[in-house]
């Protein structure tokens, strides 16, 4: 127990400092709040886990598995590349590339319009454990099939947040364009697209998620000797514990590194939308 009185105490301390400073920090100093948040987090966590005599294969303490991330980085960055870079940020790319282009082609079509939203929202429900095996089946065990169930996770979120952002000009706003003698690809560039940032940017953000569970999954279905979703499922079977959280600490960082990516470049292109007044 006595590993838990200080984890406790800092804890406290943390805590009473994380309300002081969230009410006087601004901009972007207030990220100082979090970060102390999580450091305490991770105190308390050590502490219960020396203080109880937690097993490693249960929950291995915070300073094991920063021990095992230290200790394995050459695997860590291999799998980082088989997984992230190669299957899910090529996914991704094709995925919502993909998704705009069909979202514009269709644009024209009310019967493709209002058919196919129910469609999207079916086939955005279908599980990826369901959809890996076919992947690997069809596309074979390398990074391609990774890639394919990626594809098939993020095309149908954006392109139903695309077809209802093309959908968001008003009609007050078209009539202008057409008082202007604009004809529909003037008015898809320089009106529709525009105001279709926003709901793309919501399609973009929920995409990046999918896309990093969807290539970790997939490998769980058949995978060439590396990559994130082999070494967990390889590392659990021999009880390495450490090295599994070490792959989910990778998994956590670039998911969130990829979501603010986007989160960034949504400020810079929808930066004259309301939601973003008042940021920064």
């Amino acid at each position: 127990m006595s590993a838990l009185v200080p984890a406790v105490a800092f804890w406290l301390a943390a805590w009473g400092l994380n309300i002081w400073l969230a009410a006087r920090l601004r901009g972007s100093a207030r990220i100082a709040v979090p970060a102390l948040f999580g450091l305490a987090v991770l105190a308390l966590w050590e502490g219960t886990v020396r203080a109880f005599a937690v097993p490693e294969v249960i929950l291995p303490a915070p300073t094991v598995i920063a021990a095992a991330f230290a200790g394995n980085l050459p695997i860590l960055w291999s799998d980082f590349v088989q997984t992230i870079v190669k299957g899910a940020m090529t996914g991704y790319a094709m995925g919502c590339g993909a998704a705009v282009a069909v979202a514009v082609l269709i644009d024209r079509s009310p019967f493709l319009t209002r058919g196919l939203l129910p469609v999207g929202n079916f086939v955005a429900a279908l599980p990826v454990v369901g959809v890996a095996p076919i992947m690997v089946m069809w596309f074979g065990f390398g990074w391609q099939s990774k890639a394919a169930v990626v594809f098939a996770m993020v095309f149908f979120p954006v392109l139903v947040n695309a077809v209802a952002g093309l959908a968001a000009a008003e009609r007050m706003q078209r009539d202008l364009m057409r008082t202007y003698g604009a004809g529909y690809w003037p008015t898809l560039w320089k009106l529709r697209l525009p105001a279709a940032m926003p709901f793309v940017f919501n399609g973009l953000k929920i995409a990046t998620t999918l896309a990093v569970i969807g290539a970790i999954v997939a490998e769980f279905f058949g995978s060439p000797t590396r990559g994130m979703g082999f070494r967990i499922s390889t590392a659990v079977g021999s009880l390495a514990l450490p090295m599994v959280w070490a792959q989910i600490c990778v998994a956590a960082l670039a998911g969130t590194a990829f979501y603010g990516l986007v989160a960034w470049a949504e400020a810079r292109v929808t930066f004259w939308h309301p939601s973003q007044r008042g940021r920064g």
